[in-house]
């Protein structure tokens, strides 16, 4: 059977996939203030127990892009569920930190491979007119599954222990992993010859060499892309991590209610922003070329008063919906930020492109946000001191400033003719 004749089969699949994958690595921010009071740790190391999950997540994601560019895709995607999957409910059995950060490196390393890799898969299921959309779609797990995540942790919170939050989430990653390679994969620029006429590429045609892969260094929009998305990364980074225990200290609400109330957000937010911010964006390129990378720079340019207002609330419905709209617009690049990297790059580069991307945006983004938030909260205060923290989650909001920057910048350089890669 011919790929192209099913292509919303695969998206549905990796879409399902995907929500996992969000929901296995955001589970450990709503049980956070419970294992940081269990094992007796400052804020500092609290915060770098997300960073340690990155660590393993960047470092593997450039040999799984410069494999998925040469190997089939489906069978590395299928052993990084199963390792992420037993990473996240051996996290639930840890009683030390020495064995957590171990556990969340497994979970890194395991995701690295399905976040390199699935992008690439959809951009060969779907032609340049319908990519955004798709992957506008296949992004509306990250809100929905971080938002499980969030709720999966605080019912365990609420009704037995942490740990269970690990155990609910990992266990069905193991099954999908199985059911994956049952679909067929598609050749690497099927798509695009599909829409334009030309051939996919070759499979036995000469592969990307390490030199091809070093030039994406030297592709400008590429480059600004990937920078904006590292500022946007360092702030979305550590907001899930200390905004529990922010609406805890400055609001007093419980921390199983802050984790739900926070999914909660999340889910509504985000699924109806990276639906409608795909959409959008795919319409506003018909009629300007930039339309995606102005998108972004405009709506990261709005949410930064809303990240301010959500820290700086008197009462708690303020912060809630400063925070509930900041959300909404930040979840509008979604997927025209994925679009717009694979788009800015050749077809035959595009998983070693996305981990790139990934390697990028973490080693410089969210692998330190968590960490420094905690440290500057340490340094203003006491642990449990609530506008240290407050004063400290300032950094967030002011990252969003020098990514609004960046986007505008390339908004600017593509204002003329949309960027798709030959």
């Amino acid at each position: 059977m011919q790929n192209n004749s099913r292509p919303y089969l695969g998206l549905a699949f990796l879409t399902g996939l995907n929500l996992f994958n969000y929901l296995d690595r955001y589970v450990l921010a709503a049980v956070l203030p419970q294992i940081q009071k269990e094992l007796d740790l400052d804020n500092f190391w609290t915060g770098w127990l997300p960073s340690w999950f990155m660590i393993g997540y960047f470092l593997t994601a450039p040999f799984f892009g410069y494999l998925g560019d040469r190997a089939q895709r489906k069978w590395l995607i299928a052993f990084g569920i199963s390792v992420w999957s037993v990473g996240t409910i051996l996290s639930g059995f840890c009683h030390s930190y020495g064995t957590l950060v171990a556990c969340r490196l497994l979970v890194g390393l395991g995701e690295a491979s399905y976040a390199t890799l699935a992008p690439s898969w959809l951009s060969d299921l779907f032609p340049p007119s319908r990519r955004n959309n798709a992957l506008s779609i296949f992004y509306t797990a990250l809100p929905v599954g971080t938002a499980l995540g969030f709720v999966a942790g605080g019912l365990a919170l609420k009704h037995s222990t942490w740990r269970n939050g690990f155990l609910y989430a990992g266990a069905p990653g193991l099954l999908l992993a199985l059911l994956l390679l049952t679909l067929r994969e598609p050749a690497r620029g099927e798509a695009d010859g599909a829409e334009s006429g030309t051939a996919p590429i070759d499979p036995h045609a000469a592969k990307p060499t390490v030199g091809d892969v070093l030039h994406l260094f030297r592709l400008p929009d590429y480059m600004l892309v990937t920078l904006g998305y590292t500022a946007y990364t360092f702030a979305l980074g550590a907001f899930p991590v200390w905004t529990g225990k922010y609406l805890n200290g400055s609001h007093g609400m419980p921390l199983d209610q802050a984790a739900t109330n926070f999914g909660l957000i999340v889910i509504v937010a985000g699924l109806v922003s990276t639906l409608a911010g795909g959409l959008l964006a795919t319409a506003w390129r018909k009629v300007y070329g930039g339309a995606y990378s102005l998108l972004l720079a405009l709506s990261a340019a709005l949410a930064v008063p809303l990240g301010f207002g959500a820290f700086l609330a008197g009462t708690t419905g303020g912060a809630m919906v400063c925070l509930s709209a900041a959300m909404l617009l930040l979840f509008l690049g979604t997927g025209p930020l994925s679009t717009l990297t694979l788009e800015t790059v050749p077809v035959a580069l595009r998983g070693s492109a996305m981990a790139v991307s990934i390697f990028v945006i973490h080693l410089l983004g969210d692998l330190w946000s968590p960490g420094i938030v905690g440290k500057l909260a340490d340094l203003g205060g006491s642990r449990d001191d609530p506008a240290a923290l407050r004063h400290a989650l300032m950094i967030l909001p002011a990252m969003l400033v020098v990514c609004a920057g960046l986007w505008a910048w390339l908004a600017w350089r593509q204002r003329k003719v949309p960027a798709i890669a030959a």
